[in-house]
């Protein structure tokens, strides 16, 4: 009985990977003499001449490969705090001292305990004291002064800056940063990591971006007047590390001989920079 004929066969068709909902790949199979696909005749193949060529990938061998490009674009979507999977889980900050148990984040609150307060935080509206040696200082937003700030992925800063103020080189980690300037002038700048500097002068009304990660900083050259931002990122707890303080007043200490190496100095300068990082008794 002749059996009748329905397509290409399993071994005539070949993966096809395209973008799709969210920047996620999605493969299908297309036959072998598809549009898509380039083919050739039975001449041509007759006339090309005979080289050494491995056996064609089958499916089952390709099979890792796009599962493996599937995983890549799927974890490169998710760059900033996981979604939420309840209206609301206020931090219930003083859990894991009770408990011990360390989560990813802060554990969730009872809800009939929740209350407006856990929303609110006025802490920003007025400026902070800037007379410290730097000439600046940082006003957190974050879930540790907001707890229903927990797991929604945002939260606030304020900077003020004395005249001539600075908010060294530092990195967040874990977010970008965008800042609004309330008043003054700012010079500010990110270093990406092929060392290129991106700097621009900012005034009032105005917002820069610092991208996720990258040593950036803020200078007010004004020398008689003083300057403030409000700072927004896509972390609830961003993290600040500042460079000089990372590298000079680590505990345990970063060894001199790494530090003499690295920034092409003697033990001694090192030794003064670090004592300059030392806590105040």
């Amino acid at each position: 009985m002749n059996e009748r004929k329905t397509g290409a066969s399993n071994s005539q068709r070949s993966f096809v990977s395209k973008r799709g909902l969210w920047g996620l790949p999605y493969i299908f199979l297309l036959p072998a003499t598809s549009p898509l696909i380039p083919t050739t005749t039975s001449n041509q193949q007759q006339n090309r001449p005979t080289i050494n060529q491995s056996p064609p990938m089958a499916p089952t061998t390709l099979l890792p490969l796009l599962l493996l490009l599937l995983l890549a674009s799927a974890v490169a979507t998710f760059a900033a705090d996981p979604d939420p999977l309840q209206d609301l889980c206020v931090a219930d900050l003083k859990s894991s001292d009770r408990s011990g148990v360390k989560v990813n984040g802060f554990v969730c609150k009872d809800a009939a305990s929740v209350t407006a307060e856990d929303f609110f935080f006025k802490g920003l509206a007025a400026p902070a004291a800037t007379n410290n040696s730097l000439g600046s200082v940082v006003t957190a937003a974050n879930v540790e002064k907001i707890p229903g700030l927990n797991t929604l992925g945002v939260s606030l800063s304020r900077i003020d800056y004395a005249p001539g103020g600075l908010n060294p080189p530092h990195t967040h980690p874990r977010a970008t940063e965008i800042v609004f300037v309330l008043y003054g002038a700012l010079d500010v700048g990110f270093i990406t990591t092929a060392n290129k500097l991106v700097t621009k002068t900012i005034a009032q009304g105005e917002n820069f971006v610092f991208p996720r990660g990258l040593v950036h900083f803020q200078k007010n050259n004004d020398g008689d007047k003083p300057a403030a931002v409000i700072a927004a990122f896509n972390s609830q707890l961003p993290g600040t590390q500042g460079i000089a303080a990372a590298l000079f007043s680590a505990s345990p200490p970063v060894p001199d001989n790494v530090l003499t190496k690295a920034f092409q100095i003697g033990t001694k300068e090192v030794e003064k920079i670090k004592s300059r990082f030392a806590p105040k008794t």
